[in-house]
């Protein structure tokens, strides 16, 4: 059932991506050579926690990290490792999940280490320029296939491809809500979008083919032909004068 959030909670919704959020930025100006992917998780445990907020992900299903830190051909759910330096050339993809006086936050951003490819940076570009062209559908009267549509268009007109195992989904009270939000659709179908929804709005784009698996840790999904992904992420808020994105930080 998908649960409509009134002012009040919408209030704190706001107040859990803003934690979220600003665990991100400052998770990501410490991505450098060197740096080990637990010590981003550190960052984002010891921000999150300061602000007297819990990390959304850390024992969620038995996830033992506080954010998902995924590398290169790494697509989402990367477990945090002192091991696993990154290097010159790699993008990260930190995803962060808040829970504050009851409500969550939800947001990945996709970060360059040093200088990347060519194909790098266009694929970092593809996931936030849909994720953009998804948001501009999100409105009170539209249906879920027009965001999911727009979002893949984008993607295709890059040459690149969206997961399709892995989508988007309704938040609040709950980390994962209905109702799934796919990052493809078709024009004019799908759940009918009304005020006070609140979807997480997630691209996942490969540089090759859609198809992913899992690693044996349960949890690290990668690409099947081991090209690069990047990933894009915020919390919405669906109103009457537009969509407020609660973890998009200024």
């Amino acid at each position: 059932m998908i649960q409509i959030k009134n002012s009040a909670q919408i209030a704190l919704m706001r107040e859990a991506g803003r934690i979220t959020g600003e665990a991100i930025v400052l998770a990501g100006e410490a991505v450098k050579e060197g740096v080990s992917t637990k010590h981003l998780d550190d960052i984002i445990h010891d921000h999150i926690t300061k602000c007297g907020a819990r990390p959304s992900f850390l024992g969620y299903g038995g996830f033992p990290g506080s954010a998902c830190i995924s590398v290169n051909d790494e697509v989402i759910h990367g477990i945090p490792s002192k091991n696993k330096i990154l290097k010159e050339g790699d993008i990260v993809k930190i995803d962060v999940g808040a829970f504050y006086k009851g409500f969550h936050g939800d947001s990945c951003n996709t970060f360059a280490v040093g200088n990347v490819s060519d194909e790098a940076k266009r694929l970092i570009e593809a996931a936030k320029t849909s994720f953009e062209a998804g948001i501009k559908m999100a409105m009170p009267g539209n249906r879920l296939g027009d965001v999911g549509f727009a979002i893949e268009s984008v993607v295709r007109k890059y040459g690149f491809s969206v997961v399709r195992q892995y989508v988007g989904h309704g938040i609040g009270k709950d980390l994962h809500e209905d109702p799934n939000v796919p990052n493809y659709g078709t024009p004019g179908h799908g759940v009918k979008l009304c005020k006070g929804m609140a979807l997480a709005i997630e691209p996942m784009v490969n540089a090759g083919t859609h198809e992913v698996y899992v690693l044996p840790d349960g949890w690290t999904v990668k690409t099947k032909d081991g090209k690069l992904s990047a990933h894009y992420e915020h919390t919405n808020i669906l109103t009457d004068d537009g969509v407020i994105s609660t973890t998009k930080v200024n």
